[in-house]
């Protein structure tokens, strides 16, 4: 069944009452264009009225001239002419028929509308001068009020209907087709590489089928051309990135160094080069890939455990330094590998930045249906307007952090990692030192 705001309440509610609304009309313009059409013209009252005169001097001659004037007219206007008293009872000299006398009881005023069930000619009373007497005779095909009944009921009956309907089609096209054109020019857009930040669709704040379609699309131009964009920095800040290391290979390679410092040289610059290239690439497919992880329990302990032993021997740091404050219940649903980098990343980042004889430590708390991770280092923090930037991929904050040397690509990583997850992460200050929050479900 069609919610509420579906495009079917959008055609169904108008084309009903559009049809009762003609339904209406048509009756109504019927009914009123007949009851108008069924009354005598001025030229054919005129007309009348000059016979009654006729009839009027014939009556006053006397009864011969009467009937001799009923039969001159008679031969003139073919039908039954009479005249009558006020009870429409012929006068002496005229002998109707059975038929004639039938016709006489369904003789109407000349003046009133004609019903068109009486037959083409009705028959009509028109008053004599005197008014006493009152000629009654069959109205005359020429003088008949519904000559043009067929093209008055057109123009009046059938045409408004076809016009208004040309009126309806066109606000349906409105409706309907005109937000599809802005859907067409869109996808035109997208199809000519037009990727400039499209102008807000109109039907995009609509609740209806064509206002999902709107939002999909509008959300479909903006993914693809942010995604293209970050492509495009990634190989900008790719290429200038290695641009530094192979400057340094070409002046080694041309100085006269011993072969063992080449070597170490050469060795070094390649390892930073590796880790740069596979940093990118885990990067771009973070920013392809749509679909979550395969998430699975993860006991936070063990794993915080496990990395701190690897980063402990890394960074020549003893054991004690790497601290945690974790429930023995905390456990997550995450993808293992993807949170032991996301999590790593972060602790080498906490490393590279704490103080002689800084700790690192991780601790974790219940909220709700998730676990809060927290991993806190003592180092001199970040300035405030800098705290969502850092987790931009290439950013390095030297200023606010000195001491690090990568390139900025770690904190991008643990993002998409966590996002993958169904989860969350974000940084806040200590005073000092940084916390870096990690907000996953729990189990």
């Amino acid at each position: 069944m069609p919610n509420r705001h579906s495009v079917f309440w959008r055609l169904a509610l108008p084309v009903a009452a559009f049809c009762l609304a003609m339904i209406w009309a048509s009756d109504h313009i019927d009914r009123e264009v007949s009851y108008r059409n069924s009354f005598l013209s001025g030229a054919a009252l005129a007309e009348l009225d000059a016979y009654a005169a006729e009839a009027g001097q014939a009556l006053a001659a006397g009864q011969p001239a009467l009937v001799e004037w009923l039969g001159h007219l008679q031969r003139r206007e073919a039908g039954l002419v009479l005249v009558v008293d006020r009870h429409l009872q012929p006068l002496p000299g005229q002998a109707p028929d059975a038929d004639a006398r039938r016709l006489l009881r369904f003789a109407r005023p000349y003046d009133s509308p004609m019903s068109r069930r009486a037959g083409a000619r009705p028959m009509v009373v028109i008053p004599l001068p005197n008014g006493e007497r009152q000629l009654v005779m069959q109205l005359p095909e020429r003088l008949r009020p519904w000559r043009h009944q067929a093209l008055l009921v057109f123009a009046t009956v059938y045409l408004p209907p076809v016009l208004l309907s040309v009126l309806f089609c066109w606000l349906l096209y409105r409706q309907l087709i005109t937000p599809l054109e802005r859907l067409r020019r869109q996808a035109n857009a997208l199809h000519g590489n037009r990727l400039d930040p499209p102008a807000p669709l109109q039907l995009s704040a609509r609740k209806d089928e064509l206002g999902d379609l709107g939002r999909a699309i509008d959300y479909l131009t903006r993914r693809l051309r942010d995604s293209i964009a970050q492509q495009q920095q990634l190989l900008r800040d790719l290429s200038h990135e290695l641009r530094t290391p192979l400057s340094r290979l070409r002046v080694a390679c041309e100085s006269a160094l011993p072969p063992d410092e080449l070597r170490e040289r050469v060795e070094r610059e390649i390892t930073g080069m590796q880790r740069l290239v596979d940093d990118t690439l885990a990067l771009a497919w973070l920013d392809s890939e749509q679909s979550t992880l395969a998430c699975e329990p993860v006991d936070v302990q063990t794993l915080w455990h496990m990395l701190g032993e690897d980063a402990c021997f890394e960074a020549g740091w003893p054991r004690e330094r790497i601290r945690s404050d974790i429930p023995p219940d905390c456990r997550v649903s995450g993808n293992l590998n993807a949170l032991a980098q996301a999590m790593e990343n972060v602790l080498r980042n906490a490393i590279r930045h704490s103080p002689a004889e800084g700790c690192v430590c991780l601790s974790a708390r219940r909220e709700g249906r998730q676990w809060r991770l927290s991993i806190d280092d003592q180092g001199p923090g970040v300035a405030e307007q800098q705290l969502e930037r850092m987790f931009r991929p290439f950013t390095r904050l030297s200023t606010a952090r000195p001491g690090g040397d990568g390139f900025g690509l770690g904190l991008a990583i643990a993002r998409g990692m966590v996002s993958l997850q169904g989860g969350r992460i974000w940084a806040e200050n200590r005073h000092p030192g940084l916390r870096v929050n990690l907000l996953l479900p729990a189990v």
